[in-house]
């Protein structure tokens, strides 16, 4: 993935683009079990974590990005980490009624991931891919957004070129504790989030995420995302909550 991430702590952390290996939104309900519990014979019921769907249909992203890839991406592979997620937390009470963003942070385990962590980040990751999109996404930031861009990386073009070097390498950019932009490194299914930084916008670079539409071409995959898809909108509201949460000395600020 691909994030574009507010740093609000020394740390080291990420933000524009970032590859996990292997977000006005609609929401299901989350999955529920129930166990009879035969002494009291009454039920218990066990709430876990629900498939969000992208806050757009699944073919409004074509033809950038193509309903069958939506289908298989999130229908599929997102929805295996939900499950599995699910799953892990039927074994671990410990864990039972964190937010997803706790799970992130509580299974990172200061670097040292328990179990839950890989599927807990993925479904975090791509939950934050989906809303980093829209139809008729792409073009130019404006206002502060494109200011601190300019600011940071000289111009605009700067900036994209950038981005797109280090999506084809792997690599993720974000904001410092200096509050700007900057590009480094990132791996496996490691978010911002445990970093106490604040995301932006993501691009994932996993085959599953282009492969149906652009085949091997992943510098086309980039340049199609930034000319149609991100969203900076989304951009720029996420950025100017968490510079005011970050102003307000609050950085643990939840993104969605």
């Amino acid at each position: 993935m691909t994030f574009c991430c507010y740093y609000s702590s020394p740390a080291s952390s990420h933000l524009l683009v970032t590859n996990f290996s292997q977000q006005s939104k609609s929401l299901k309900l989350p999955a529920q079990k129930r166990w009879l519990n035969e002494s009291s014979r009454a039920f218990k019921v066990y709430a876990y974590h629900g498939l969000k769907t992208p806050p757009y249909k699944l073919d409004a992203l074509e033809p950038y990005m193509s309903q069958k890839t939506l289908e298989v991406h999130w229908g599929a592979h997102h929805r295996n980490y939900v499950d599995g997620l699910n799953k892990q937390l039927e074994k671990n009470d410990m864990l039972y009624g964190c937010t997803l963003d706790e799970l992130v942070k509580l299974t990172y385990n200061n670097g040292n991931p328990l179990p839950e962590f890989n599927n807990a980040a993925q479904v975090w990751n791509h939950d934050f891919f989906w809303e980093s999109m829209q139809p008729g996404g792409g073009d130019m930031p404006v206002l502060g957004l494109l200011e601190q861009i300019e600011k940071d990386f000289g111009s605009f073009t700067n900036f994209r070129d950038k981005f797109t070097e280090a999506a084809l390498s792997l690599f993720g950019s974000g904001w410092r504790n200096e509050k700007r932009l900057q590009i480094t490194k990132s791996s496996n299914a490691v978010t911002p989030l445990v970093l106490d930084d604040i995301p932006i916008i993501s691009l994932d670079m996993w085959e599953h995420a282009y492969y149906l539409d652009y085949k091997n071409d992943r510098g086309k995959y980039v340049d199609v995302f930034m000319n149609h898809l991100v969203s900076w909108n989304m951009a720029m509201a996420r950025m100017a909550r968490a510079m005011a949460f970050v102003n307000l000395g609050q950085p643990q600020v939840p993104i969605a």
